[in-house]
Protein backbone atom coordinates (compact mmCIF):
# COMPACT_ATOMS: atom_id res chain seq x y z
CA UNK A 1 0.00 0.00 0.00
CA UNK A 2 1.08 3.35 -0.79
CA UNK A 3 0.04 5.34 2.74
CA UNK A 4 0.18 9.13 3.59
CA UNK A 5 3.05 11.54 2.63
CA UNK A 6 4.00 14.33 4.82
CA UNK A 7 0.51 15.36 5.14
CA UNK A 8 -0.79 14.27 2.07
CA UNK A 9 -1.89 11.19 0.25
CA UNK A 10 -0.48 9.41 -2.55
CA UNK A 11 -2.11 6.38 -4.51
CA UNK A 12 -3.68 4.43 -1.99
CA UNK A 13 -5.85 1.68 -4.36
CA UNK A 14 -4.01 -1.09 -5.57
CA UNK A 15 -5.04 -4.13 -7.35
CA UNK A 16 -7.36 -5.41 -4.68
CA UNK A 17 -8.48 -2.25 -2.73
CA UNK A 18 -5.77 -1.15 0.05
CA UNK A 19 -3.17 -2.80 2.08
CA UNK A 20 -0.58 -2.88 4.20
CA UNK A 21 0.67 -3.60 7.69
CA UNK A 22 -2.12 -3.40 9.91
CA UNK A 23 -1.50 -0.36 12.75
CA UNK A 24 1.38 0.95 11.09
CA UNK A 25 0.57 1.73 7.95
CA UNK A 26 -3.01 1.03 7.65
CA UNK A 27 -4.23 2.57 10.92
CA UNK A 28 -7.44 2.95 12.27
CA UNK A 29 -6.67 6.63 11.46
CA UNK A 30 -6.80 6.31 7.94
CA UNK A 31 -9.17 3.94 7.75
CA UNK A 32 -11.73 5.72 9.36
CA UNK A 33 -10.91 8.69 6.75
CA UNK A 34 -11.03 5.60 4.05
CA UNK A 35 -14.61 4.26 5.64
CA UNK A 36 -16.21 8.32 5.36
CA UNK A 37 -14.81 8.73 1.71
CA UNK A 38 -16.27 5.38 0.69
CA UNK A 39 -19.77 6.41 2.20
CA UNK A 40 -19.90 9.39 0.94
CA UNK A 41 -19.06 8.06 -2.98
CA UNK A 42 -20.87 4.92 -2.70
CA UNK A 43 -23.40 5.08 -0.48
CA UNK A 44 -24.84 8.78 0.01
CA UNK A 45 -28.19 10.16 1.61
CA UNK A 46 -28.44 7.30 4.35
CA UNK A 47 -27.47 4.04 1.73
CA UNK A 48 -26.56 0.82 3.33
CA UNK A 49 -22.76 -0.93 3.48
CA UNK A 50 -22.56 -4.45 4.13
CA UNK A 51 -19.24 -5.04 6.41
CA UNK A 52 -17.67 -8.27 6.73
CA UNK A 53 -14.14 -9.30 7.43
CA UNK A 54 -11.88 -12.43 7.28
CA UNK A 55 -10.36 -13.66 10.71
CA UNK A 56 -7.03 -11.27 10.88
CA UNK A 57 -6.14 -10.64 14.57
CA UNK A 58 -6.42 -6.86 13.63
CA UNK A 59 -10.08 -7.54 12.10
CA UNK A 60 -11.85 -6.06 14.70
CA UNK A 61 -9.64 -3.05 15.55
CA UNK A 62 -9.83 -2.11 11.17
CA UNK A 63 -13.81 -2.77 11.56
CA UNK A 64 -14.51 -0.57 14.40
CA UNK A 65 -12.65 2.57 12.65
CA UNK A 66 -14.28 1.80 8.97
CA UNK A 67 -18.01 1.23 10.54
CA UNK A 68 -16.88 4.72 12.38
CA UNK A 69 -16.05 6.18 9.38
CA UNK A 70 -19.07 4.85 7.25
CA UNK A 71 -21.03 5.97 9.88
CA UNK A 72 -19.95 9.76 10.05
CA UNK A 73 -20.65 9.58 6.00
CA UNK A 74 -24.26 9.00 6.71
CA UNK A 75 -24.22 5.36 5.54
CA UNK A 76 -25.83 2.85 7.16
CA UNK A 77 -24.06 -0.68 7.80
CA UNK A 78 -24.96 -3.92 7.74
CA UNK A 79 -22.42 -6.42 9.96
CA UNK A 80 -21.97 -9.51 8.38
CA UNK A 81 -19.13 -10.93 10.53
CA UNK A 82 -16.16 -13.47 9.58
CA UNK A 83 -17.70 -14.52 6.16
CA UNK A 84 -15.90 -15.44 2.89
CA UNK A 85 -15.28 -12.22 0.66
CA UNK A 86 -17.73 -13.40 -2.13
CA UNK A 87 -20.01 -13.64 0.85
CA UNK A 88 -20.09 -9.67 0.95
CA UNK A 89 -20.01 -9.05 -2.66
CA UNK A 90 -23.68 -12.02 -2.43
CA UNK A 91 -24.56 -10.23 0.37
CA UNK A 92 -24.55 -6.40 -1.13
CA UNK A 93 -26.44 -7.71 -3.73
CA UNK A 94 -28.94 -9.95 -1.84
CA UNK A 95 -29.42 -7.21 0.79
CA UNK A 96 -30.18 -4.63 -2.08
CA UNK A 97 -26.98 -2.38 -0.36
CA UNK A 98 -25.59 0.21 -2.34
CA UNK A 99 -21.95 -0.94 -1.38
CA UNK A 100 -19.93 -4.04 0.38
CA UNK A 101 -16.70 -3.45 1.93
CA UNK A 102 -14.25 -6.61 3.31
CA UNK A 103 -11.34 -6.46 6.16
CA UNK A 104 -8.82 -9.03 4.60
CA UNK A 105 -5.62 -9.19 3.19
CA UNK A 106 -6.57 -12.40 1.26
CA UNK A 107 -3.69 -14.33 1.05
CA UNK A 108 -0.95 -12.21 2.96
CA UNK A 109 0.75 -12.77 6.15
CA UNK A 110 -1.27 -12.07 9.41
CA UNK A 111 0.54 -8.48 10.12
CA UNK A 112 -0.92 -7.17 7.28
CA UNK A 113 -4.67 -6.23 6.09
CA UNK A 114 -6.57 -4.33 3.58
CA UNK A 115 -9.84 -2.75 2.95
CA UNK A 116 -11.89 -3.45 -0.53
CA UNK A 117 -15.11 -2.70 -1.43
CA UNK A 118 -17.85 -3.69 -3.94
CA UNK A 119 -20.38 -1.55 -6.05
CA UNK A 120 -24.58 -2.13 -5.55
CA UNK A 121 -24.10 -4.88 -8.13
CA UNK A 122 -20.92 -7.22 -6.13
CA UNK A 123 -18.12 -5.57 -8.29
CA UNK A 124 -14.87 -4.36 -7.82
CA UNK A 125 -15.16 -0.71 -7.75
CA UNK A 126 -14.20 1.28 -11.12
CA UNK A 127 -11.26 3.73 -10.90
CA UNK A 128 -13.63 6.28 -11.09
CA UNK A 129 -14.84 5.51 -7.48
CA UNK A 130 -11.72 4.66 -6.29
CA UNK A 131 -10.04 7.81 -7.45
CA UNK A 132 -13.65 10.06 -5.74
CA UNK A 133 -12.48 8.69 -2.90
CA UNK A 134 -9.21 9.55 -2.70
CA UNK A 135 -9.48 13.12 -3.44
CA UNK A 136 -12.35 12.86 -0.42
CA UNK A 137 -9.54 11.28 1.41
CA UNK A 138 -7.10 14.34 0.76
CA UNK A 139 -10.09 16.99 1.27
CA UNK A 140 -12.62 16.14 3.95
CA UNK A 141 -16.18 17.42 3.90
CA UNK A 142 -16.92 19.31 6.53
CA UNK A 143 -20.98 19.41 6.33
CA UNK A 144 -20.52 16.10 8.28
CA UNK A 145 -24.56 14.67 9.04
CA UNK A 146 -25.18 15.20 12.88
CA UNK A 147 -28.48 13.97 15.16
CA UNK A 148 -30.70 11.43 13.54
CA UNK A 149 -28.50 12.35 10.17
CA UNK A 150 -25.45 9.78 11.54
CA UNK A 151 -25.39 6.16 10.25
CA UNK A 152 -26.72 3.55 12.36
CA UNK A 153 -25.73 -0.40 12.30
CA UNK A 154 -27.41 -3.18 12.24
CA UNK A 155 -26.54 -7.22 12.65
CA UNK A 156 -26.98 -9.13 9.69
CA UNK A 157 -26.93 -12.72 11.48
CA UNK A 158 -28.41 -14.78 8.12
CA UNK A 159 -25.54 -13.46 6.47
CA UNK A 160 -23.71 -17.31 6.11
CA UNK A 161 -26.95 -19.20 6.51
CA UNK A 162 -28.17 -16.78 2.52
CA UNK A 163 -24.45 -17.38 1.38
CA UNK A 164 -24.25 -21.05 1.88
CA UNK A 165 -28.05 -21.41 0.14
CA UNK A 166 -26.63 -19.22 -2.39
CA UNK A 167 -23.43 -21.56 -2.95
CA UNK A 168 -25.27 -24.78 -2.85
CA UNK A 169 -27.92 -23.86 -5.36
CA UNK A 170 -25.65 -23.85 -7.92
CA UNK A 171 -25.13 -27.42 -7.65
CA UNK A 172 -26.53 -29.98 -10.00
CA UNK A 173 -26.12 -33.08 -7.85
CA UNK A 174 -25.42 -33.95 -4.63
CA UNK A 175 -21.74 -34.97 -3.32
CA UNK A 176 -22.90 -38.15 -1.44
CA UNK A 177 -19.77 -40.64 -1.51
CA UNK A 178 -17.38 -38.18 -2.15
CA UNK A 179 -14.50 -37.65 0.42
CA UNK A 180 -13.16 -34.22 0.22
CA UNK A 181 -10.24 -32.92 2.48
CA UNK A 182 -10.39 -28.95 3.13
CA UNK A 183 -7.69 -26.82 4.18
CA UNK A 184 -9.56 -23.78 5.89
CA UNK A 185 -6.75 -21.39 6.40
CA UNK A 186 -8.00 -20.78 9.59
CA UNK A 187 -9.58 -17.99 7.70
CA UNK A 188 -12.72 -16.97 6.64
CA UNK A 189 -14.12 -19.89 5.55
CA UNK A 190 -13.71 -21.90 8.60
CA UNK A 191 -17.65 -22.40 9.00
CA UNK A 192 -19.02 -21.65 5.42
CA UNK A 193 -17.44 -23.97 3.45
CA UNK A 194 -17.38 -27.28 5.96
CA UNK A 195 -21.21 -26.25 6.27
CA UNK A 196 -21.83 -26.12 2.37
CA UNK A 197 -20.09 -29.91 1.73
CA UNK A 198 -21.67 -31.31 4.58
CA UNK A 199 -24.92 -29.98 3.36
CA UNK A 200 -24.06 -31.31 -0.18
CA UNK A 201 -23.54 -34.94 1.12
CA UNK A 202 -20.05 -35.16 1.32
CA UNK A 203 -17.72 -36.70 3.69
CA UNK A 204 -15.42 -33.85 4.90
CA UNK A 205 -12.15 -34.01 6.82
CA UNK A 206 -11.24 -30.75 7.95
CA UNK A 207 -7.82 -29.07 8.60
CA UNK A 208 -6.31 -25.84 9.67
CA UNK A 209 -10.14 -25.16 10.77
CA UNK A 210 -9.99 -22.90 13.75
CA UNK A 211 -11.09 -19.04 13.42
CA UNK A 212 -7.49 -17.99 14.57
CA UNK A 213 -6.18 -15.16 13.14
CA UNK A 214 -2.88 -15.53 14.18
CA UNK A 215 -2.22 -18.43 12.49
CA UNK A 216 -3.82 -17.50 9.02
CA UNK A 217 -2.24 -18.35 6.16
CA UNK A 218 0.78 -19.97 8.15
CA UNK A 219 2.16 -22.66 6.63
CA UNK A 220 -1.64 -23.54 5.74
CA UNK A 221 -4.11 -22.79 3.02
CA UNK A 222 -3.66 -21.95 -0.91
CA UNK A 223 -0.20 -20.66 -0.40
CA UNK A 224 0.83 -23.84 1.58
CA UNK A 225 -0.21 -27.32 -0.13
CA UNK A 226 1.98 -29.83 1.34
CA UNK A 227 -0.31 -30.14 4.20
CA UNK A 228 -3.54 -30.59 2.56
CA UNK A 229 -1.58 -33.55 0.04
CA UNK A 230 -0.55 -35.50 3.00
CA UNK A 231 -3.99 -35.46 4.49
CA UNK A 232 -5.81 -36.45 1.14
CA UNK A 233 -3.39 -39.52 0.91
CA UNK A 234 -3.64 -40.44 5.06
CA UNK A 235 -7.70 -40.56 4.34
CA UNK A 236 -8.06 -41.68 1.09
CA UNK A 237 -10.06 -38.64 -0.21
CA UNK A 238 -11.02 -38.03 -3.39
CA UNK A 239 -9.60 -34.38 -3.52
CA UNK A 240 -8.95 -31.91 -1.31
CA UNK A 241 -9.40 -28.17 -1.89
CA UNK A 242 -7.44 -25.45 -0.17
CA UNK A 243 -8.54 -21.50 0.08
CA UNK A 244 -6.82 -18.34 1.58
CA UNK A 245 -7.70 -16.37 4.00
CA UNK A 246 -10.54 -14.63 2.50
CA UNK A 247 -11.63 -17.37 0.33
CA UNK A 248 -12.21 -15.44 -2.40
CA UNK A 249 -9.38 -18.66 -4.09
CA UNK A 250 -9.47 -21.69 -4.03
CA UNK A 251 -6.40 -24.65 -5.33
CA UNK A 252 -7.20 -28.34 -4.97
CA UNK A 253 -5.51 -31.66 -5.01
CA UNK A 254 -6.49 -34.75 -6.58
CA UNK A 255 -6.16 -38.31 -5.44
CA UNK A 256 -2.97 -39.02 -5.75
CA UNK A 257 -2.15 -35.48 -3.87
CA UNK A 258 -0.96 -33.99 -6.62
CA UNK A 259 -1.27 -29.89 -7.32
CA UNK A 260 -4.48 -28.51 -9.07
CA UNK A 261 -3.67 -25.41 -9.63
CA UNK A 262 -6.14 -22.48 -11.17
CA UNK A 263 -5.19 -23.35 -14.41
CA UNK A 264 -6.32 -26.89 -14.57
CA UNK A 265 -9.64 -26.00 -12.37
CA UNK A 266 -10.12 -23.76 -15.39
CA UNK A 267 -9.62 -26.25 -18.16
CA UNK A 268 -11.38 -28.96 -16.50
CA UNK A 269 -14.38 -27.12 -16.22
CA UNK A 270 -14.35 -25.48 -19.36
CA UNK A 271 -14.17 -28.68 -20.95
CA UNK A 272 -16.78 -29.96 -19.02
CA UNK A 273 -19.36 -27.02 -19.92
CA UNK A 274 -17.77 -27.36 -23.49
CA UNK A 275 -18.54 -30.80 -23.75
CA UNK A 276 -22.00 -30.00 -22.67
CA UNK A 277 -22.81 -27.00 -24.33
CA UNK A 278 -23.06 -25.18 -21.59
CA UNK A 279 -19.88 -23.22 -22.18
CA UNK A 280 -21.50 -19.72 -23.83
CA UNK A 281 -19.57 -18.18 -26.76
CA UNK A 282 -16.97 -20.78 -26.33
CA UNK A 283 -14.59 -18.78 -24.63
CA UNK A 284 -12.96 -18.56 -21.41
CA UNK A 285 -10.79 -15.44 -19.65
CA UNK A 286 -7.69 -15.85 -17.83
CA UNK A 287 -5.07 -13.79 -17.37
CA UNK A 288 -1.40 -13.01 -18.21
CA UNK A 289 -0.09 -15.50 -15.99
CA UNK A 290 -1.98 -18.68 -17.61
CA UNK A 291 0.62 -21.33 -18.77
CA UNK A 292 1.16 -21.55 -22.48
CA UNK A 293 0.73 -25.27 -21.85
CA UNK A 294 -3.66 -24.66 -20.67
CA UNK A 295 -3.96 -21.93 -23.52
CA UNK A 296 -3.38 -24.62 -26.34
CA UNK A 297 -4.96 -27.05 -24.64
CA UNK A 298 -7.85 -25.23 -24.98
CA UNK A 299 -7.37 -23.97 -28.26
CA UNK A 300 -6.94 -27.31 -29.46
CA UNK A 301 -10.19 -28.07 -28.15
CA UNK A 302 -12.28 -25.40 -29.98
CA UNK A 303 -12.10 -22.85 -26.72
CA UNK A 304 -10.72 -19.71 -27.06
CA UNK A 305 -8.68 -18.05 -24.16
CA UNK A 306 -8.85 -14.70 -24.00
CA UNK A 307 -6.19 -12.61 -21.86
CA UNK A 308 -7.08 -9.83 -18.49
CA UNK A 309 -4.60 -8.08 -16.60
CA UNK A 310 -3.73 -9.98 -13.70
CA UNK A 311 -6.93 -9.64 -10.75
CA UNK A 312 -9.83 -11.11 -10.80
CA UNK A 313 -11.87 -7.51 -11.47
CA UNK A 314 -9.61 -7.31 -14.22
CA UNK A 315 -11.31 -11.60 -15.52
CA UNK A 316 -14.77 -9.95 -14.59
CA UNK A 317 -14.49 -6.79 -16.70
CA UNK A 318 -13.61 -9.29 -20.09
CA UNK A 319 -15.81 -11.62 -18.93
CA UNK A 320 -18.48 -8.98 -18.82
CA UNK A 321 -16.91 -7.80 -22.35
CA UNK A 322 -16.91 -10.87 -24.06
CA UNK A 323 -20.18 -12.76 -22.66
CA UNK A 324 -17.67 -15.46 -20.86
CA UNK A 325 -19.26 -17.58 -18.68
CA UNK A 326 -15.96 -18.86 -17.15
CA UNK A 327 -12.74 -17.40 -15.95
CA UNK A 328 -9.99 -16.70 -13.80
CA UNK A 329 -6.34 -17.08 -12.51
CA UNK A 330 -3.80 -19.51 -12.23
CA UNK A 331 -3.80 -18.71 -8.29
CA UNK A 332 -6.96 -19.99 -7.78
CA UNK A 333 -9.69 -16.92 -8.61
CA UNK A 334 -12.20 -18.45 -10.71
CA UNK A 335 -15.32 -16.70 -11.62
CA UNK A 336 -18.52 -18.46 -12.44
CA UNK A 337 -20.36 -15.64 -14.80
CA UNK A 338 -23.70 -17.13 -14.03
CA UNK A 339 -23.40 -17.88 -10.67
CA UNK A 340 -21.28 -14.82 -9.00
CA UNK A 341 -19.51 -11.72 -9.42
CA UNK A 342 -16.02 -12.23 -8.27
CA UNK A 343 -13.88 -14.89 -7.83
CA UNK A 344 -15.32 -17.34 -4.54
CA UNK A 345 -13.27 -20.48 -3.53
CA UNK A 346 -16.71 -22.32 -2.27
CA UNK A 347 -18.49 -22.21 -4.73
CA UNK A 348 -15.99 -23.42 -7.45
CA UNK A 349 -14.74 -25.89 -5.04
CA UNK A 350 -18.22 -27.40 -4.91
CA UNK A 351 -18.68 -26.98 -8.88
CA UNK A 352 -15.00 -29.22 -9.24
CA UNK A 353 -16.53 -31.43 -6.54
CA UNK A 354 -19.69 -31.96 -8.88
CA UNK A 355 -17.99 -32.57 -11.74
CA UNK A 356 -15.65 -35.07 -9.75
CA UNK A 357 -18.92 -37.02 -7.82
CA UNK A 358 -20.67 -37.34 -11.99
CA UNK A 359 -18.01 -38.64 -13.38
CA UNK A 360 -16.60 -41.96 -13.51
CA UNK A 361 -12.68 -40.82 -14.02
CA UNK A 362 -10.85 -39.37 -10.87
CA UNK A 363 -10.32 -35.27 -10.80
CA UNK A 364 -6.49 -36.59 -11.80
CA UNK A 365 -7.93 -37.59 -15.34
CA UNK A 366 -10.27 -34.57 -15.01
CA UNK A 367 -7.50 -31.78 -15.00
CA UNK A 368 -4.55 -32.37 -15.97
CA UNK A 369 -5.22 -32.41 -19.63
CA UNK A 370 -2.17 -30.29 -20.58
CA UNK A 371 1.33 -30.26 -20.09
CA UNK A 372 2.23 -27.20 -18.53
CA UNK A 373 5.60 -25.44 -19.91
CA UNK A 374 8.34 -25.11 -17.24
CA UNK A 375 7.57 -21.36 -15.62
CA UNK A 376 9.71 -20.18 -13.10
CA UNK A 377 8.10 -17.18 -10.89
CA UNK A 378 10.29 -14.85 -8.97
CA UNK A 379 9.44 -12.30 -6.75
CA UNK A 380 12.16 -9.18 -6.60
CA UNK A 381 11.38 -6.79 -3.51
CA UNK A 382 12.16 -2.92 -4.75
CA UNK A 383 13.02 0.24 -3.46
CA UNK A 384 10.08 1.51 -5.93
CA UNK A 385 8.00 -0.71 -8.33
CA UNK A 386 6.75 2.49 -9.86
CA UNK A 387 10.11 3.15 -11.54
CA UNK A 388 8.96 -0.48 -13.10
CA UNK A 389 7.75 1.22 -16.61
CA UNK A 390 10.71 3.55 -17.19
CA UNK A 391 13.52 1.03 -16.70
CA UNK A 392 14.50 1.06 -20.29
CA UNK A 393 17.67 -0.89 -19.92
CA UNK A 394 15.21 -3.57 -18.59
CA UNK A 395 13.17 -3.60 -20.89
CA UNK A 396 15.87 -4.13 -23.19
CA UNK A 397 16.83 -7.02 -21.79
CA UNK A 398 13.33 -8.59 -21.08
CA UNK A 399 12.90 -7.73 -25.15
CA UNK A 400 16.13 -9.62 -26.31
CA UNK A 401 14.73 -12.67 -23.64
CA UNK A 402 11.87 -12.47 -25.64
CA UNK A 403 13.19 -12.83 -29.22
CA UNK A 404 15.49 -15.96 -27.50
CA UNK A 405 12.71 -17.65 -26.67
CA UNK A 406 10.58 -17.07 -29.73
CA UNK A 407 7.27 -19.02 -30.26
CA UNK A 408 8.33 -21.75 -27.56
CA UNK A 409 8.15 -19.53 -24.40
CA UNK A 410 7.56 -16.25 -23.25
CA UNK A 411 8.17 -13.04 -20.36
CA UNK A 412 6.29 -11.26 -17.94
CA UNK A 413 7.33 -8.47 -15.75
CA UNK A 414 5.21 -6.62 -13.76
CA UNK A 415 4.59 -4.79 -10.44
CA UNK A 416 2.59 -6.60 -7.67
CA UNK A 417 -0.76 -4.90 -6.93
CA UNK A 418 -0.26 -5.04 -3.27
CA UNK A 419 2.76 -5.15 -2.47
CA UNK A 420 6.50 -3.96 -3.03
CA UNK A 421 7.28 -6.42 -5.12
CA UNK A 422 8.24 -6.97 -9.24
CA UNK A 423 7.38 -10.13 -10.11
CA UNK A 424 9.47 -11.80 -12.69
CA UNK A 425 7.82 -14.86 -15.10
CA UNK A 426 9.71 -16.88 -17.39
CA UNK A 427 8.23 -19.88 -19.18
CA UNK A 428 10.25 -22.06 -21.88
CA UNK A 429 10.30 -25.72 -23.09
CA UNK A 430 13.28 -26.29 -21.45
CA UNK A 431 13.13 -25.36 -17.49
CA UNK A 432 16.54 -25.14 -17.21
CA UNK A 433 16.28 -22.31 -19.69
CA UNK A 434 13.54 -21.03 -18.23
CA UNK A 435 15.39 -20.66 -14.62
CA UNK A 436 18.42 -19.16 -16.14
CA UNK A 437 16.44 -16.42 -18.06
CA UNK A 438 14.15 -15.55 -14.78
CA UNK A 439 16.83 -15.18 -13.25
CA UNK A 440 19.33 -13.15 -14.92
CA UNK A 441 16.03 -10.83 -15.31
CA UNK A 442 15.39 -10.71 -11.40
CA UNK A 443 19.43 -9.63 -10.78
CA UNK A 444 18.54 -6.88 -13.53
CA UNK A 445 15.35 -5.62 -11.87
CA UNK A 446 17.53 -6.40 -7.93
CA UNK A 447 20.29 -3.75 -9.83
CA UNK A 448 18.40 -1.06 -11.53
CA UNK A 449 15.38 -1.01 -8.22
CA UNK A 450 15.88 -2.22 -5.55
Amino acid sequence: MRAWEDGGMSRLFGTDGVRGVANADLTPDLVLALGRAAGRVLAPKGGRVVVGRDTRVSGPMLEAALVSGLCSSGAGVLLAGIIPTPGVAFTTIDERARAGAVISASHNPVPDNGIKFFDSGGSKLAPEAEEEIERLIAAPPTDLPVGTEVGSTRVLSHAEDRYVAHVLATLDERLAGLRVVLDLAHGAAYSAAPRAFREAGADVTVIHGEPDGTRINVDCGSTHLSGLSTKVLEVGADLGFAFDGDADRVLAVDESGREVDGDRIIAMMAIHLHERGLLKNDVVVSTVMANLGFRRALQERGIEVLTAPVGDKYVAEAMATSGAVLGGEQSGHVIFGEHATTGDGILTALQVAGVAASSDAGVGELAHVFEPYPQVLLNVRVGSKEALEGAEELWAEVHRTEDELGDHGRVLVRPSGTESIVRVMVEAADAAEARRAAEALAAQVERLLA
